[in-house]
């Protein structure tokens, strides 16, 4: 059943991998590429059939548990060729490579009894949705090495109408599927795919290390409910680069746990970089950060960011009972146009998983940076609310101008930090100059301040 390897499949296979790099945050940087796996089979060769109407789970589940004896021997390759795959949910192995053609679709079953029910993560307690299980995942591992999931731009369609109708009309039994999950894994590379319609969030990395997310296009319409792009959950060592996102909710979220069952687990969030991020999003955020953040998120850097017709561009998400804390967030680089909130910080959102959350577990937001922010079209500024008696402390905002902005541009409550060269002017809590006093206090950004005051002559003053 071994399937000799093309030129073809060389090219598609030699995807970027990561060096991993400890500093103040993470990076990712190109690495010598992957050599081609030894072992290759084609989902045909299983009974698959890609008519889009055959049901194909037995197939990738025999196709899975036929390559598992070549995982000690340099791993192995599923390819899907052109077509159109329907399949429920199927899991897969370490060392292995998922390859699709770029004219290969694979369709998400619209039964819901083809994603099965798992037990919910035990950093969230139950469902995210709904107290209980949830759906498991269109593909899921867990506890993983060195998996790829790849192609030349095929497809990956979860089919998700059916799963959002059900949400609006209140007739779940379970927490929605993601497209992909990945748990307790390492060596995670997905790359070069265009993934639609995900019935909740689509790429869920949980409790994972070292996880490359390269070169894709994740869509779905822009009411679609929770259809988040790339969520990387109590996860450390993660690189999103290159990736266009079309969704109804955020297009990164970054997330670490849900109360006391995220404070009880803690696994942090932690080096976190994302580059050269384009989309928009119909109800939610460029980045998110929260606010299922109880075990914590630190060391995240973003840059070369671009979202239009969104709803907000950054936001921080939080609420008495999370615990955890957020602090060491870098974002540079972005440019904004027809967004409605740029920046917003709040204090008070989100639901609680049961009545036994602490109220008094308060969370700890400190050391955020945001510089080098180009808006147009933008409707408010800023809204950062913090907590009363747990201000959100050392916000730091740089070189920032946003056009378009209503009176009043800034709106700001519970939150201490400093500004420069801020159009229109911040609110008063931001009001201090960061130089000269306060770069220690403000995340990352000293040499680019210094670079900055150096061409400034001497004596004069930076504006706020």
């Amino acid at each position: 059943m071994k399937r000799s390897i093309t030129v073809v499949d060389v090219l598609l296979v030699l995807v970027s991998f990561v060096t991993w790099v400890a500093g103040d945050v993470s990076y990712c940087q190109q690495k010598t590429p992957l050599e081609v796996r030894p072992h290759s089979v084609t989902i045909t060769e299983f009974g698959a059939v890609g008519d889009g109407v055959t049901l194909n789970t037995k197939a990738f589940h025999n196709a899975i548990f036929y390559l598992q004896s070549f995982a000690d021997k340099g791993g192995a390759q599923l390819f899907v060729p052109a077509g159109r795959w329907l399949t429920g949910g199927f899991v897969l192995i370490s060392h292995l490579t998922l390859l699709l053609d770029k004219e290969a679709i694979i369709l998400g079953s619209t039964d819901s009894d083809d994603w099965p029910i798992v037990d919910a993560l035990p950093s969230y307690g139950r469902g995210r949705e709904l107290p209980g299980g949830r759906h498991r995942s269109l593909i899921y591992g867990e506890n993983l090495v060195d998996v790829i999931i790849t192609g030349d731009n095929g497809t990956i369609d979860g089919q998700g109408s059916v799963w959002w109708s059900r949400f609006r009309d209140g007739t779940l039994d379970y927490t929605r599927p993601h497209l992909v999950e990945l748990m307790n894994s390492s060596e995670v590379v997905i790359s070069n795919l265009t993934f639609k319609n995900s019935p909740f969030w689509t790429i869920h990395p949980v409790y994972c290390s070292q996880v490359l997310v390269q070169n894709v296009t994740i869509l779905a319409p822009l009411d679609s409910p929770n259809t988040d792009g790339i969520d990387p959950d109590s996860s450390n060592n993660v690189c999103i680069e290159d990736c266009y996102i079309s969704t109804g909710d955020d297009l990164v979220s970054i997330k670490s746990g849900w109360d006391e069952y995220g404070i009880s687990y803690a696994s942090p969030s932690s080096n976190i970089t994302i580059r050269r991020l384009t989309g928009e999003t119909g109800l939610g955020s460029g980045i998110a950060i929260g606010s299922e953040m109880s075990g914590g998120i630190s060391n995240v850097q973003a840059d070369s960011l671009r979202f239009f017709n969104s709803d907000h561009g950054i936001r921080i998400k939080t609420a008495p009972g999370r615990g955890g804390y957020i602090r060491n967030i870098y974002i540079s680089d972005m440019t904004l146009t027809n967004v409605r909130i740029a920046i917003r910080f709040s204090g008070q959102f989100g639901e609680h998983p049961d009545e036994f959350y602490d109220s008094k577990a308060l969370p700890r937001i400190e050391k955020i940076s945001i510089k080098d922010v180009r808006g147009e079209n933008i409707s408010i500024a800023g809204l950062l609310e913090g907590l009363e008696d747990d201000n959100f402390i050392n916000i730091c905002l740089s070189n920032i101008t946003l056009s378009g902005a209503k009176h009043p541009a800034w709106n700001c409550s519970y939150i201490q930090g400093y500004s420069n060269l801020v159009s229109p002017k911040t609110c008063d809590l931001l009001g201090t100059r960061i130089y000269p006093d306060h770069m220690s206090d403000c995340y990352r950004l000293s040499n680019h301040l210094r670079s900055t005051v150096g061409r400034k002559k001497e004596g004069s003053v930076l504006p706020r």
